[in-house]
């Protein structure tokens, strides 16, 4: 079948097969997949705004055993530039961040040996006795693994204690590619795909929620892309608890898969409106403006995002591996409405929390 049947398909509301999205993503009609991902996204979002949150992410270290071929950011243990962050200083951060607007901290780390769960407990507590108005999004499935085993509890204990101490959501991060060739090579002390999704079935059995991410344009086939994107198209089939979907491109500077080329804007979005149109049961997917800068994330709005992601007051991971976009919260408004929508701020679990603006005559979403 050709692409422009299979988009048709879509857009009327079928589950593409695996194959199907392999043969979309090999396709270099970029206008076609646009559009077809753009009357995707407004059939889950008909509303005439776009989204966007506030947000802060610490790293409270950069101590890991983790050796990812493809982080620039982290320290093994022992190393000079190794640190834990004190608690005034981790506090203040989110002092800062509240009075930007804030409402919500992304807290992720690395596998820091010497950090078992009593650490991440009192960490939540002190969090929590300061500002109990916050939400803590943190700790991505490797760390909660990682955190299980030095700990020698079971991953279900360890979450559950977790969100008993106020961790509120659980972020995507070190999903990378959800195929275990890929792992091996890129990551190889992490967590196996596997161990990996059922860190989110385990947690998203206990109640909670938290979004699923992809960083690709390493060394993955464009099949083990389809492949991620069907792992997680069946988890959230199961249990639904995955509050949005965010890709991005590998950013290769500083890291040991350096001499990698680095994708371009092209591929990003093509990749972006597969997603969509792939993964029928998510509600939301969120441009990454921080690795594409803000006019690509702008076009993302048009390829099947329907959120700007956050503000992002503070970005270390990304940074590290030399790509380094930063803006303000007026700014990410005026790239919503130029794409033709109303900006409106929501949490982590997409809910409003703006009032709503006055629709302007110039304001359109065709």
């Amino acid at each position: 079948m050709d692409s422009a049947r299979l988009l048709k398909r879509t857009v009327g509301g079928e589950r593409l097969s695996p194959a199907d999205g392999l043969r979309l993503l090999e396709s270099h009609d970029l206008a076609a997949l646009a559009r077809a991902a753009d009357a995707v996204c407004r059939r889950f979002h008909p509303q005439a705004y776009r989204t966007y949150n506030i947000d802060r992410n610490i790293n409270y270290t950069n101590i890991c055993t983790g050796g990812c071929r493809f982080c620039a950011f982290s320290r093994r243990p022992g190393h000079p530039d190794g640190y834990v962050i004190g608690r005034e200083e981790l506090l203040e951060k989110i002092r800062q961040t509240v009075v930007l607007g804030g409402d919500q901290i992304l807290l992720q780390g690395g596998m820091n040996p010497e950090l078992k769960i009593q650490w991440y407990e009192q960490l939540l507590g002190d969090i929590h006795k300061d500002f109990p108005q916050v939400n803590v999004h943190g700790f991505s499935p490797p760390e909660i693994h990682h955190v299980a085993q030095v700990s020698g509890l079971p991953v279900g204990e360890v979450l559950g204690r977790l969100k008993a101490a106020g961790l509120g959501s659980l972020p995507g991060g070190g999903a990378e590619i959800l195929v275990d060739r890929v792992r091996r090579e890129v990551s190889p002390a992490k967590v196996s795909a596997d161990g990996w999704l059922d860190v989110c079935r385990r947690w998203h059995g206990l109640g909670g929620r938290g979004s699923a991410t992809m960083m690709f344009g390493h060394v993955e086939t464009l099949a083990e892309r389809i492949e991620h994107l069907e792992r997680l198209r069946r988890l959230q089939d199961e249990t639904g608890g995955f509050t949005a979907f965010i890709c991005w491109t590998f950013q290769p500077g500083n890291t040991e898969l350096a001499e990698l080329p680095k994708l371009g804007a092209i591929e990003y979005l093509k990749t972006l409106a597969v997603a969509r149109l792939f993964l029928d049961n998510f509600a939301n997917l969120q441009a990454s403006w921080v690795t594409q800068g803000l006019k690509i994330g702008q076009m993302a709005l048009r390829f099947g995002a329907n959120d700007m992601g956050s503000l992002m007051i503070e970005e270390n991971v990304v940074a590290a591996a030399g790509t380094s976009f930063r803006t303000t919260e007026a700014e990410l408004r005026r790239v919503i409405r130029e794409s033709g929508y109303l900006p409106r701020r929501r949490n982590v679990f997409y809910r409003l929390l703006d009032n709503p603006p006055e629709q302007t005559s110039q304001t359109t979403v065709r």
